[in-house]
């Protein structure tokens, strides 16, 4: 078997440390050839230092560092995917640590299931103890989307649903012939820079399993998600429920019923009903969890009216190449 592990990065040079550090300690099985691709996204820092010391190292198998200048997370996901030599392509985000035993799980996974074409793992945030307790609640007013990414379907394989909970980019693997059904990263979606942009690794995911190409979770495949105090505060996780509920709703057909300027009807109702609670309640757990539900209804709502906007240009760009022809 032929492997990569395609890790992209921009100007975080520390966390890069950190996840390649990790990556140092994980070992391949005999008869695997590995590569590790770092692709440095419009990066600015010390980046590409970090890399050369761990290929002077040469303790990560055929580390090579890739330079993509255009800003955006999914052209440097793209860029990594065309260069990949390795027939099973494996990701892994900068701020990200692998378990040791993450890259064995992970081929044998591949290996003892060769018609599964994608497999997803398992991804816990890295807490230390220091974190606010709310971060931890999973009762009824519990955070959504996470502040920081957590993806745990449980201790037993299975296979992902598309109307179930669905796994980022960040611990995917996934055979190369995949992307001759589905394509790759969605240059219109995706972080650029350090905004909270977002999106191109669900939207992936869902073009692979409304393609009926199963994703099989693997819960040994273990990955650790840094924690970012910064993520750990109210207007975080507010700007987060509004940015990631936009960048999904914005490359997703509105769904049959009535609409209104192109949102479904039901959003505005459901609008107002999140915002009168965020005023009606003294209880701050309450009002956290419905702040960022109303936050994450107007994404819905910006996100739909964007792809109504990109359908229309869409269909006058066709009309004015008609009448060209």
């Amino acid at each position: 078997m032929d492997a990569t592990i395609i890790l992209c990065t921009h100007d975080r040079a520390a966390l890069l440390e950190r996840a390649l550090a990790s990556l140092a300690a994980t070992v391949a099985p005999v008869g695997v050839n590995m590569e590790t691709v770092v692709v440095a996204n419009a990066c600015r820092d010390a980046t590409a230092q970090v890399v050369r010391s761990w290929q002077d190292r040469g303790v990560i198998s055929n580390l090579r560092l890739l330079e993509e200048p255009r800003l955006g997370k999914s052209h440097a996901l793209n860029r990594g995917v065309a260069e990949a030599a390795g027939d099973l392509l494996i990701f892994v985000d900068d701020d990200h640590r692998v378990a040791r035993d993450w890259l064995a799980t992970v081929l044998a996974a591949a290996q003892a299931a060769p018609e599964i074409p994608c497999f997803c793992g398992r991804i816990v945030p890295d807490w230390d103890g220091s974190e606010p307790s709310w971060v931890h609640d999973q009762g009824e007013y519990r955070i959504r989307p996470f502040p920081v990414p957590n993806f745990d379907l449980g201790p037993e394989p299975c296979d992902v649903a598309l109307q179930g909970f669905l796994p980022g980019g960040g611990n995917l693997f996934f055979r190369k012939t995949v992307l001759r059904t589905v394509g790759g990263f969605d240059l219109h979606l995706g972080p650029r820079g350090h905004d909270l942009g977002g999106g191109e690794d669900v939207a992936f995911v869902v073009r692979v399993l409304r393609a009926g190409l199963p994703i099989r979770y693997i819960p040994g495949a273990l990955q650790y998600h840094y924690v970012d105090p910064q993520r750990l505060t109210w207007r975080y996780i507010v700007r987060k429920g509004y940015q990631r509920s936009r960048d999904l709703r914005c490359s997703t057909p509105a769904p049959p019923g009535r609409q209104l300027a192109g949102v479904p009807a039901y959003l505005v109702p459901q609008l107002l009903r999140q915002l009168w609670r965020v005023a009606a309640t003294l209880d701050t757990e309450r009002r956290r969890h419905f702040l960022v539900r109303s936050a994450a209804t107007c994404g819905e709502i910006a996100g739909y009216r964007q792809a109504r906007r990109a359908v229309r240009a869409e269909g006058t760009r066709q009309a004015i190449e008609g009448r060209r022809r």
